[in-house]
């Protein structure tokens, strides 16, 4: 049905004989799927006597691969603009290239389009990361295949980077920024990989055996974010009316219980690993949030709190 919208749209009057034999079907497949393209897609083929042929009536503009209903044709608009996050990096050319030739092959039940739905949804992202393409499809490559790879890894607490080799088993967009989970093979252990700070991903040649328990939802499942540090702790936190009703309104980890108190504070419970993307949440609600249990966890909120004090007096003292 490829072929013959192509000839349709250049104009050179296929029929089902020679179809037939181009193809290496039968006549009748041919006129099936003419009938097909005619009835079932809403195409405008008709047949010319005189040129012995099918051709277009009027302009086609893309071959509707798929039907879709409105509501799909939404979900599918969504998915668009959560791609453009990405627009300004080295993904938005091939992202936009790829939805592009996913949206033209789409037909809405009542002829709503893609460009008509634009303007009512947007998304605004924030902090984006900007991770390499080349590295990124290095990676997806070697993950898909179960390639062993090298890389160059640029860790916080360094200021050179560090040869790794590992197998690589997942790569996850947690918080707008692309990990790759692999097994760090000089170490012995599960890492995961900031793609930010991966240079010079490179395949070794050989290949490994993902192990069949391996598993990233159990693996994040205490995290917060993309930390992992340690054990499960029980979280409790004291939030006043303010934040309390901004955290109700969305779903910041799976573990998330929220009592709401007669004033309109809350206490919010989590079940989380102590990491520095925690800490760093909690802190980003200011004054509104304080930690009640574990102690460890609230002394160090309150050191970072009077370090940050200590830096903006200093501040002030010189000004």
């Amino acid at each position: 049905m490829l072929a013959l919208h192509k000839l349709l749209l250049k104009e050179q009057y296929p029929n089902c004989t020679g179809m037939a034999a181009e193809l290496e079907v039968s006549g009748k497949t041919v006129q099936r799927d003419i009938d097909f393209m005619r009835d079932q897609l809403a195409l405008p083929i008709a047949y010319h006597p005189i040129r012995h042929g099918f051709y277009y009536t009027e302009h086609v503009r893309q071959f509707p691969t798929v039907q879709v209903s409105d509501g799909e044709l939404v979900a599918l608009l969504i998915a668009q603009k959560a791609v453009e996050q990405y627009r300004g990096t080295a993904f938005e050319k091939p992202l936009h290239s790829a939805f592009t030739k996913l949206a033209d092959g789409l037909q809405g039940s009542s002829g709503i389009a893609i460009h008509e739905l634009a303007e009512a949804i947007s998304f605004r992202p924030q902090g984006l990361a900007e991770a390499e393409l080349t590295t990124f499809q290095a990676l997806a490559s070697a993950t898909l295949k179960h390639h062993e790879i090298t890389f160059g890894y640029h860790p916080l607490h360094r200021t050179t980077p560090e040869s790794r080799r590992a197998h690589p088993y997942h790569l996850g967009c947690l918080a707008n920024q692309w990990y790759l989970i692999a097994h760090d093979l000089d170490r012995a252990a599960m890492r995961t990989f900031a793609l930010t700070r991966i240079t010079t991903a490179k395949e070794t040649g050989s290949t490994f055996e993902k192990p069949t328990d391996f598993s990233v939802a159990e693996m994040f499942a205490g995290s917060f974010s993309a930390f992992q540090s340690g054990a499960v702790s029980t979280v409790i936190l004291a939030l006043d009316p303010f934040a309390a009703r901004l955290t109700a309104e969305r779903r910041w980890h799976p573990s998330q219980q929220q009592t709401i108190h007669p004033d309109g504070s809350a206490t919010l419970t989590l079940e989380v690993t102590i990491a520095p993307d925690l800490e760093n949440w909690i802190l980003g609600w200011g004054h509104h949030a304080q930690v009640i249990q574990p102690t460890a966890l609230r002394k160090k909120i309150a050191s970072i709190i009077a370090s940050m004090q200590a830096i903006y007096s200093e501040i002030d003292r010189k000004i």
